[in-house]
């Protein structure tokens, strides 16, 4: 082995255990990959906290999910009421949330079609608490809490008890089938149910 290749492997040993931690904290500090961005968890802690102020039911809107979820960000259950920094957690990653923020300031019905998660109404704390009542439509890559160009396509969930659970697409068409299966204990009608899990 000649001298360069010696300082060639010298540096290497020394600079990539450095550099290779020190690339990927960069990365997920300046958080590239935008994961985090729409906090399902901060969801479940607004709906819980909206079930306390109104008699243990969650939010409901005669004009669809996309209106109940509106109730959210109007209560200040979200943070602030002018849905500038409150939306993100009541729509799917890659989504700005602008059919929120219209509905905001000219008080038009959100259509559920537009939504990028979807919301289960009709429900309240005595309900199984293992219901998901918020999902995202669409898998992403390591989902919003995690998301990462390498990671497993998988969705979050939020529960009835205000927890998060992120079901990877393998384990999708279970997961919905159980579900189906929870809403109709709750007093749901199977095809109500059944329209929940097969919005697009």
């Amino acid at each position: 082995m000649t001298p360069r290749q010696k300082k060639w492997i010298f540096w290497g040993g020394l600079l990539i255990p450095v550099f290779v931690p020190l690339t990927f904290i960069c990365l997920m500090g300046l958080n590239v990959f935008h994961a985090h961005e729409h906090c399902i968890k901060q969801a479940g802690l607004a709906f819980r906290t909206y079930a306390r102020d109104h008699d243990g039911r969650l939010p409901y809107d005669t004009n669809g999910f996309g209106n109940a979820l509106l109730l959210l960000v109007k209560g200040g259950y979200l943070g602030d009421t002018g849905g500038v920094h409150s939306i993100g957690p009541i729509t799917g990653p890659g989504d700005k949330g602008e059919v929120f923020k219209r509905a905001l300031k000219t008080g038009e019905r959100i259509s559920e079609e537009k939504c990028s998660r979807v919301y289960i109404q009709g429900l309240s704390e005595t309900n199984d608490l293992q219901i998901a009542i918020l999902f995202d439509k669409k898998s992403c890559p390591g989902g919003d809490h995690f998301r990462r160009p390498w990671g497993p396509l998988e969705r979050e969930t939020c529960l009835l008890d205000g927890s998060m659970r992120g079901v990877s697409d393998q384990r999708w068409p279970e997961f919905s089938s159980n579900q189906v299966e929870l809403l109709v204990q709750a007093g749901i009608p199977r095809a109500a149910a059944q329209r929940y899990y097969q919005q697009r």
